[in-house]
C-alpha cells in the first residue's frame, strides 16, 4: 500500500501555484501570504515533519503574514494615491436644486457639479413631492438615478 504523505509536496506545490495565481488577479496581498505560508509548509515536508505539523506551520505563517506585513504592504501602495473620490462615488452627499418635481417615484434634479440626474425621494422623508427650486443632497445613487433629501436653507 502506498503512503500518501509522500507526494505531499506536491499538495504544497499546486496550492502555491494556485495562491500566486489567484494573487495575481486580485491584487490585495491575501492568497500571496497563504502562498508564502505554504512554501514554509512545503519547506517542513522537505525536512520531514508529519503532515500535521506541514499544515500548522503553514498556517501559522500565513496568519503572521496576513495580520503583519499585509498591512503594511497595503499601506505602502496606496501611498500617494488621490483620495478624491470620484464617479458615482463624488456624488454622495452632493447638494443641488430641483429642476422638476421630485416625489417617490420620480422628477428631475440639478447637482452641484453641473449634471441633470433623474431622482427620486427617499423613502421615509416626510415630504410627498419636492417642487422646482427645492434644495436638496443626494443619498446614494441607484443605477442612474439619484435618491434624495429636501435640505432646509439658511434663512441668511
Amino acid at each position: 500500500m502506498v503512503d500518501l504523505s509522500q507526494y505531499l509536496w506536491i499538495m504544497w506545490l499546486i496550492l502555491i501555484f494556485v495562491c500566486v495565481t489567484i494573487e495575481l488577479l486580485t491584487l490585495e496581498f491575501t492568497f500571496l501570504m497563504i502562498a508564502f505560508g505554504s512554501v514554509a509548509g512545503l519547506g517542513a515536508d522537505l525536512l520531514g515533519w508529519e503532515w500535521w505539523a506541514q499544515f500548522l506551520t503553514a498556517a501559522a505563517v500565513s496568519v503572521l503574514l496576513i495580520l503583519l506585513i499585509r498591512p503594511v504592504l497595503l499601506r505602502y501602495m496606496r501611498r500617494g494615491e488621490d483620495p478624491t473620490p470620484s464617479n458615482v462615488a463624488a456624488l454622495d452627499g452632493m447638494s443641488g436644486l430641483v429642476v422638476s418635481s421630485v416625489s417617490g417615484t420620480g422628477g428631475l434634479v440639478k447637482l452641484a457639479n453641473g449634471e441633470t440626474w433623474t431622482a427620486r425621494l427617499a423613502t421615509g422623508s416626510d415630504r410627498g413631492v419636492l417642487e422646482a427650486g427645492a434644495a436638496v443632497r443626494v443619498i446614494l445613487v441607484d443605477g442612474a438615478t439619484v435618491v434624495i433629501a429636501p435640505v432646509e436653507r439658511d434663512p441668511a
